[in-house]
C-alpha cells in the first residue's frame, strides 16, 4: 500500500501529538525526541512532526517541512526514480539513509515552488536521530547518495 507523507514543522510536539490524535482518531506509531509519526489508515497518510527549531529542518519556512509518498519495497522506490528520470525531473538518490529515526531508500525532487517531495520505503527503525529534521545540534547525516542533482538534502 503506498500513502502519501506529510511532514510538519511543528513548534510543540506534546500539543501537535495531542491535537492530531483527535483530529485522525489515531495514536502515533512512533514518538521519538523531537519527532512523532502517524500511521493513519483513513485517509492513507503518513504524518510526521518534527519540532522545528530555527535554523534546522529543510530550510522550508512555516509549516511544512516535506512531503512524500512511502512506498512498500526499494524496488518500488526504484521504479518511482525511473519514471521521475523519465519525465526529466532528475531526482537526488540516497540508498540506506538514516533519518527519522528508520533507515531508508529514497528519491527526493522539487516542485516548481522549491516543495521537497520524496518517494521512500523504510528499510529498518533507528534508534537515534541522525539526519537533518532533528532536534539536537549533534545531527549528521548518516546515507550514501548514490545520485545528486543540484541539492545537499539528506533527510526525511
Amino acid at each position: 500500500m503506498s500513502r502519501v507523507q506529510l511532514a510538519l514543522n511543528v513548534a510543540d510536539l506534546d500539543s501537535s501529538i495531542e491535537f492530531y490524535s483527535k483530529l485522525f482518531d489515531a495514536e502515533p506509531a512512533k514518538v521519538r525526541p523531537g519527532y512523532a509519526n502517524f500511521a493513519i489508515v483513513d485517509p492513507p497518510l503518513k504524518l510526521v512532526l518534527i519540532e522545528h527549531l530555527e535554523g534546522r529542518g529543510h530550510g522550508t519556512t512555516g509549516a511544512l517541512n516535506h512531503l512524500g509518498v512511502e512506498v512498500e519495497t526499494p524496488e518500488l522506490v526504484e521504479a518511482a526514480t525511473g519514471r521521475l528520470s523519465g519525465h526529466g525531473l532528475e531526482p537526488e538518490v540516497q540508498e540506506a539513509s538514516t533519518c527519522c529515526y528508520a533507515v531508508q531508500d529514497k528519491a527526493w525532487v522539487e516542485d516548481p515552488d522549491g516543495a521537497p517531495w520524496e518517494f521512500y520505503t523504510v528499510l529498518a527503525d533507528a534508534p537515534q536521530e541522525t539526519g537533518l529534521g532533528c532536534s539536537t545540534e549533534s545531527c549528521q547525516p548518516e546515507l550514501v547518495t548514490v545520485k545528486v542533482a543540484g541539492s545537499d538534502r539528506s533527510c526525511c
